[in-house]
């Protein structure tokens, strides 16, 4: 399920919103268009928008009368299961109700927006009302077994039968539930794979952490069997599971992470100096082991580490992998749990404005705990950098920013490294993958890295003035701090005779004028006079300017270091716009081939 959404049609409104996303995490605030300002998103239809977020499986905060939420929402409702929550927030924030979902999120969300209102919530389901607990909604980590019987089975509390409890669970203990020894109705509690019904309800405490090792290169099918057929040889539930748990070196290993995600628990590892501690419990210790990577014993080691607690089931083995099971005195919080692997996330969030960032750029910011960048950047967030720990430097400091990046995430963190523009297109996604491999460090070897395009510089300035890159085109940076001028006077050269469109960046700088001129002699020889040159300022942010002048007129001094130029080929064209503008366009030869067509 995504981050939810409010959903404002007045100003008054997205006040409220404003205050009260601090409790939802990764929240995002809709308004009405020209109504609302400074809402992540716009909408013009309120009823199609509200259905739209619902069919999206997105939970909503309508901050509006509760009435409309009904009128948009009744006519989609089908399956109570599938469904995301829906609440109504009063206008000016002195009511909370949970329409749909309740038990689904919605009476939580009702909760912590209260908090942060100071008002109760207006809860309605009836086991909240009558016991102080919803029976289908257990705390974090545990999972009730059998929820199609939580309804009879309230039903049934509601007309007056008692209940006795079988095994620890304090957060049933402490509710206005009917408990007597002697009850008709029974709510277990186990680890153990055990069948429930309309009567008994089966709740299983997330006290098992699961150990794995294998091969390197092992299938993700076998590590996933193994995994499901020692459980169950054992009777143990999987919904018990707390944690997969492995050695560090296989912080990488596919096999492990998709054996985590076939179970819905996060994958952690401890080194192997830890999972040695361990070594006087282990019932299979192997010398072998010890001699390949430092430990007796890496799924029974990992298991144990992990539990805190005794064996309950000793490893077993398949073709390339082994599996083992502790169990823990008490419930495992999955966060305490040896180390998670860390995630570096390079982010291109374009020129800056909210509109031009992807949604999945705002996906990886909303998730990461850090965010590293050049101080604009990480200024052009907004909201999105609320509640993160910051690392910001100046620009010049691309080396260490990536550092810090990767030692970040090294700790199991979740960093966004924060470029402008595209990461990719000269920025920081190259220096991470050039410092992974220039500096063999295995610890940054081993992390999750992953890229998400943003909206380059030359896209916007192409899209601004029509469409200068509709044929082949190149990119050529003219900074040579990295690159010696004699290299990049070749390209030019090499592009000119191509006859290529080019988006040139990095024109100039306080101290290198000269590169921009002396790219322009080259073109003239090989490209009219009157090639359109386009000159794009401050993209995406205030203050952006747009001029179209000609090869022969193009002036170093009209541009800057934020100033993209994009020289057309020997085929671009400006065409005037009514409005006095001028739109640049290539054309791709659609022209010549209708001929060809009609003659057919």
């Amino acid at each position: 399920m995504s981050a939810p959404v409010f959903v404002v049609l007045s100003q008054s409104g997205f006040e409220v919103a404003s205050g009260a996303r601090t409790m939802l995490p990764g929240a995002e605030i809709h308004g009405l268009a020209h109504r609302v300002a400074g809402a992540d998103r716009d909408f013009s239809a309120t009823l199609d928008h509200l259905r739209a977020l619902f069919t999206a499986n997105t939970p909503i905060i309508g901050v509006f009368a509760a009435g409309i939420l009904i009128r948009a929402l009744g006519p989609v409702l089908s399956d109570k299961r599938a469904e995301p929550p829906v609440l109504a927030l009063a206008e000016d924030g002195s009511a909370v109700v949970p329409l749909l979902g309740g038990h689904h999120g919605a009476n939580e969300m009702a909760r912590r927006l209260a908090e942060a209102l100071g008002i109760e919530p207006a809860i309605t389901t009836a086991g909240d009302l009558n016991f102080g607990v919803a029976l289908d909604e257990p705390p974090a980590g545990w999972h009730l077994a059998n929820p199609e019987d939580a309804k009879p089975f309230t039903a049934a509390l509601m007309a007056g039968a008692r209940v006795r409890l079988e095994g620890s669970a304090p957060w049933l203990a402490g509710t206005r539930l009917p408990f007597s020894a002697d009850g008709r109705l029974t709510l277990r509690v186990t680890e153990r794979a055990e069948a429930g019904s309309e009567t008994r309800l089966v709740y299983h405490p997330p006290v098992l952490a699961v150990g794995v090792g294998c091969e390197r290169g092992a299938s993700a099918e076998e590590v996933r069997a193994l995994v499901r057929e020692t459980l169950a040889s054992a009777g143990l539930a999987e919904k018990a599971v707390a944690a997969l748990c492995s050695i560090d070196v296989k912080m990488d290993e596919p096999a492990i992470h998709a054996a985590a995600a076939d179970l819905g628990v996060p994958a952690r590892f401890f080194d192997a100096a830890r999972l040695e501690e361990e070594a006087q419990h282990l019932a299979n210790p192997s010398d072998l082991v010890f001699r390949e990577v430092g430990c007796h014993g890496v799924a029974e080691g990992a298991a144990l580490a992990a539990s805190g607690g005794t064996l309950a089931v000793p490893k077993r083995k398949s073709a390339r992998a082994t599996c083992a099971v502790g169990l823990a005195p008490a419930p495992l919080q999955a966060d305490g749990i040896g180390k998670r692997r860390g995630r570096l996330s390079v982010v291109g969030i374009g020129p800056g404005s909210d509109g031009w960032r992807t949604p999945e750029a705002d996906r990886w910011l909303a998730r990461a705990t850090d965010l590293v960048g050049y101080h604009l950047y990480l200024d052009l967030l907004g909201e999105l950098a609320a509640g993160k720990r910051r690392h910001g430097y100046e620009l010049g400091a691309e080396e260490m920013r990536v550092r810090v990046a990767l030692d970040l995430a090294a700790e199991g963190r979740d960093v966004a490294l924060v470029s402008s523009g595209d990461a990719g297109i000269y920025a920081m996604a190259t220096l991470v993958f050039e410092l992974v491999e220039r500096e063999g460090r295995t610890d940054w070897a081993r992390l999750d890295i992953a890229v998400t395009p943003g909206i380059s510089a030359l896209q916007a300035a192409a899209a601004r003035t029509g469409a200068p890159l509709g044929h082949d085109f190149c990119t050529i940076s003219l900074s040579d701090l990295l690159t010696p001028w004699p290299v990049i006077e070749r390209r030019i050269r090499a592009a000119a005779e191509g006859d290529f469109v080019i988006a040139v960046y990095n024109p100039v700088s306080r101290r290198r004028t000269e590169q921009l001129p002396a790219m322009k002699a080259v073109l003239l020889e090989h490209r009219p006079a009157g090639t359109p040159v386009v000159l794009a300022r401050n993209l995406g942010r205030p203050g952006e300017a747009i001029t179209v002048t000609t090869l022969a007129d193009l002036d170093v001094a009209d541009v800057d270091m934020l100033t993209l130029v994009l020289i057309g080929s020997s085929e671009t064209r400006a065409l005037p716009r009514g409005d006095g503008g001028t739109w640049v366009y290539t054309p791709r030869g659609y022209a010549a081939k209708h001929p060809d067509e009609k003659s057919q």
